[in-house]
This record gives C-alpha cells, structure tokens and sequence, in this order.
C-alpha cells in the first residue's frame, strides 16, 4: 500500500506544479475603461483670479499742515460733494489771514499817499510850464517841479507793487485757512480713515491721505491676472461668472470691459491685467474681496462631447495593441522609413476586446471635455479612457497562496 501511495503523491505534486506554473505564468487580462460620447452645450472658458476694488476711489489729503481738531465723518459714512468731513485747528491760518490783510490794508493807504502826491507833482509842473512860458520863472525852479513828478510817479509804481504783493499773500492766507477745512471732492462712501482727533498731519513734502472715499460701490471691477497663453481668447464683451469667500454658495455675473496691452512680469511669467465690470446693487460686494473669475470665451450648443482624458489615452505595449493601431512587427525597411505624424485619434473597443484608434478632430474644450468636430463616432459610444490589469484578480491567489515545501 505503501508502495502505492509514494507514485500517487508524485503525480499530485507534478499536477499542482503544472498548474501553479501555467497560473504565474498566464498574463493577467486587460480591462480598459471607458466613456460616452455625450450631446449637450459645451462652454469654453479661462480662469483667473483678482480683487474686487470701486469703480472711482478718491484719496483725500491735506495741502496745509496742523492738528486734527475734529473729525466729522468715520468708516462707512455716506458724504456729498462739498460736506465738511474734518477740521484743522484754524488759529495759526486765521492770524495769518489777520496779518496779510493789514499788509494789504496798509499797501493800499500807501498808494493812495503816492498818487496824491503825484497829483500834486502834476499841477505843480503844469504851472511852471505856463510860467516859465511867460518868463517868471527860472528854468532851474521848472526842472525841480519836474524831477518832483517822475519821482512822484515811480513811487505810485513801486506803490502799485507793493499792493499787488501784500494782496497775493492775504489771498493765499486765505486759501490755506479754507484748506484747514476738510471737505468731500465727490458722493460716495468712506472706506478709510487714517487720521485721529489731535493728530498732527504734516504737508511739508508730501500730501498725506486722510481719508479714502469710494464714489460708487454700487459698481465696482474686478482687476485680474490672466496668463499670456490665454489672453489672446479674452475679448471686451464676454460674460463672467465669479465667487468669492464670503459667498462661496453664490455665482455672480459680470462683463469684461478692458483688457491692458501693458505685461506685468512676475519671476519670469507674464501676465496681462483683464478689468471685469460687476453689479453691486445688493452692496454684497466689497472693496478687496478675492474673486475666482471665469471668462467665458466661447459656447457652443447641441454638439458631441469627448472626454479629455479619451485624446491622451495610448494603449500599453503588447502584440494585440501594436496589431490593432496598425503596427504589428515592422521590418527592417519600415524601422528606416520616417514615422508618418498621426493626428488626433482615440480608440475604441472592437468585437474582440481590443482598442481601434478613431481618427477626430476637436473644437473648443472645458476643464474635462472636447467638443468632436469630426470623427466616425455617434451620441452613447464609448471611447477608451485609460487601461487598468487585472492582474490583481487573477494573480491574487498566486501571489497569496502558501508556497510548496522547500528541498
């Protein structure tokens, strides 16, 4: 019985070893994945993001030096054109205005001094030219009345002078007390304010910023950075769709209505900067918010749709994948011969389970479609997408199963 069962147990391990060598040494089948061609609106688009600023923002500042004395306006205060929204302590401005009015008061008492005496001068020399006609007076008497008028008229001149000087210094007093009041160049919102009550402000070299004021929040823009390689598809015109932080559950809608020829370089990347146009009524919107735009660039309605990822898909080596792209084993002569470039195709399954390139040609595209201009493909077929082994379900048990007994 012995004898028996040793050849029996021999035979077992020939067959398990038959077996075990044709399961590791079966290649693993093929499985490919893939999509269908879909009919629907294609929607081209490039994205970019940017900050939302007012349409029109004025920066108000100070032409006169001084300390804040009052503030009447704070964040957020609507003001009219011409509303006093801060004062600077005027006192220094008012004495100033004081003493160039009496400079000015006092040229003018001078010159009417000068014109008398010149009226005087020119009666006096009036009468020596009669008399002196007549011969009763000396010619020496008649050139003292007359060097007494040109003297009597340069001093009116220098008179004339001095009013037109003192007169501009108690105008510009004038103005700089005007300035010490701070008024709205424009209606709007403030936005910002830098200064505080008894804060000294010093216009010496500089104008400094008091306060910023947003005319029209109701309208604002959205400048954008959008790189080089799209900028030639952003056209004025086009509809915007954006979001923002605040709102991330919301799309809002907006118009591009410049784009800038000047590049704005960033570490070697060039950019162009696009201003989108957007309706603010609902004030939801404001100053500085961070949008995600993206530029509709073209729509197309009712066409096949590809799946990006069908064009990129190459199968994997192998004898049945070179036979169905045509290749087989080329000989020696077609290895010399240049490679003929193939335009766009994707592949699809044949009866046999095996990928068929499909020669197309492509139109506009989104994030994850193409639109199929042309190309022997119809609504629902399917196009390969990517190739995936199933090696894992066939070899599991091989690459799991104990191993046989060591010699």
């Amino acid at each position: 019985m012995k004898k028996l069962l040793i050849p029996a147990a021999v035979v077992l391990i020939l067959v398990a070893g038959g077996i075990g060598y044709y399961f590791f040494n079966k290649k693993p089948a093929v499985v490919y994945k893939t999509a269908k061609v879909e009919r629907g609106d294609m929607i081209s688009a490039v994205s970019a993001t940017g900050n939302l600023a007012a349409v029109v923002t004025v920066q108000v500042g100070t032409q006169v030096s001084g300390t804040i004395q009052k503030l009447y306006v704070d964040f957020n205060s609507k003001v009219k054109k011409g509303q006093m929204i801060a004062q600077i302590d005027p006192s220094l401005f008012s004495a100033q205005v004081e003493q160039t009015r009496g400079n000015y008061l006092a040229a003018q008492a001078t010159l009417q001094k000068a014109q008398a005496d010149l009226n005087d001068a020119k009666r006096s020399l009036e009468r020596n030219r009669q008399l002196i006609k007549d011969g009763i007076v000396a010619q020496s008497d008649f050139d003292t009345a007359e060097n007494r008028y040109e003297q009597a008229r340069a001093t009116v001149k220098a008179g004339e002078g001095s009013v037109a000087q003192t007169r501009g210094s108690f105008r510009q007093a004038e103005t700089n007390l005007r300035y010490a009041t701070i008024r709205s160049p424009v209606d709007g919102i403030v936005v910002s304010r830098n200064v505080d009550v008894g804060q000294t402000v010093a216009a010496s070299f500089q104008t400094p910023t008091l306060f910023t004021i947003a005319q029209d929040l109701t309208r604002m823009e959205i400048d954008t950075s959008v790189d080089e390689a799209d900028i030639s598809r952003v056209k004025v015109g086009q509809s915007v769709g954006f979001t923002v932080d605040a709102y991330p559950e919301s799309r809002f809608k907006g118009t591009v209505i410049q784009v800038r020829n000047a590049p704005v370089v960033t570490q070697n990347v060039v950019t162009y900067v696009v201003v989108v146009g957007v309706d603010n009524k609902d004030m939801r919107l404001k100053p500085g918010m961070t949008a995600n735009v993206s530029i509709e660039t073209a729509r197309k309605e009712n066409v096949l749709k590809l799946p990006s990822a069908a064009l990129r898909f190459k199968p994997k080596g192998g004898k049945g994948a070179k036979e169905s792209a045509g290749g087989g084993k080329p000989s020696g002569a077609d290895q010399r011969k240049p490679k003929k470039e193939v335009g766009q195709q994707v592949y699809v399954l044949s009866a046999d389970n095996k990928p068929v390139p499909v020669p197309v040609k492509t139109g506009i595209s989104n994030d994850g479609q193409v639109e199929l201009l042309e190309g022997n493909l119809k609504e629902n077929d399917e196009v390969i997408v990517d190739q995936v082994s199933n090696q894992k379900k066939n070899g599991g048990m091989g690459s799991g199963a104990p191993m046989g007994p060591r010699f």
